[in-house]
């Protein structure tokens, strides 16, 4: 069976984010769904909310799963939702899983002080989006640029989705990991704080720092991030190769 690649987007931004990843499988040959959240991209008309988010990956994973082995990508807030969702008492159909820019605990003054800097910005004229851009396209290729915002930006799902992630357990989440995770980081993503007790929890996982690189990892370095693509891949079809024999 086919490998099946189920992409999770970060928060404000939507699936278009993905486009290099998109279609660096889809020359590949391989199954890939880019999935919009509830309150961003094609649903921005939506409440988020963590039930609606969870239902959205899971409905992802399981139709995916009908057709082959699922490798289950997530990024910043879709990282902690789906480490959240892989890490379940009740093990959903994922063969394996990497964690784009998500290895933070979204809990406490840590959290408290993100969203604060994050409705300080929405107060700004245009909701910042100026700052938004200049940032944007001063580190990112040209290739890419467009992909965070082609979707829209969900500034009003923000404040909402950052305080639900409140009440995931991740540390418990990440002990009950059991197939081949990948966390991935930017030398500068602001998200590295746990990544070493991340490590840890999942010593059978395996932690890549990207030099010279921020959190917007799948953007800013869209080869790197689909050279870890393609290792997960190749990973799932030599485990899928042992199994047989």
């Amino acid at each position: 069976m086919t490998a099946q690649v189920v992409l999770v987007h970060g928060i404000r931004t939507s699936a278009t984010m993905w486009r290099a990843q998109v279609a660096h499988l889809q020359d590949r040959g391989i199954p890939v769904t880019a999935l919009d959240l509830p309150g961003h991209g094609t649903r921005m008309a939506e409440t988020f909310t963590l039930d609606g988010a969870f239902a959205t990956i899971d409905d992802a994973v399981r139709d995916a799963a009908e057709r082959g082995p699922v490798l289950l990508v997530g990024h910043s807030m879709g990282g902690l939702l789906s480490t959240a969702y892989v890490g379940r008492e009740e093990r959903p159909p994922v063969s394996a899983f990497i964690a784009a820019s998500c290895t933070a605990i979204p809990r406490g003054f840590g959290l408290a002080v993100y969203r604060a800097l994050a409705l300080g910005f929405d107060r700004l004229p245009g909701r910042g989006q100026r700052i938004t851009d200049w940032v944007l396209d001063r580190t990112l290729p040209v290739e890419t640029r467009p992909d965070f915002g082609a979707g829209g930006y969900a500034y009003d799902a923000q404040d909402v989705a950052l305080a639900s992630l409140s009440v995931l357990d991740l540390l418990a989440a990440i002990r009950r990991i059991d197939v081949p995770t990948w966390f991935v980081n930017g030398q500068y993503d602001q998200l590295r704080v746990n990544e070493r007790l991340f490590a840890k929890l999942a010593p059978e996982a395996e932690l890549i720092v990207v030099p010279r690189t921020s959190h917007l990892v799948t953007a800013m370095r869209p080869r790197v991030f689909n050279a870890v693509i393609d290792l997960a891949l190749a990973t799932l079809a030599n485990t899928g190769s042992r199994d047989a024999t």
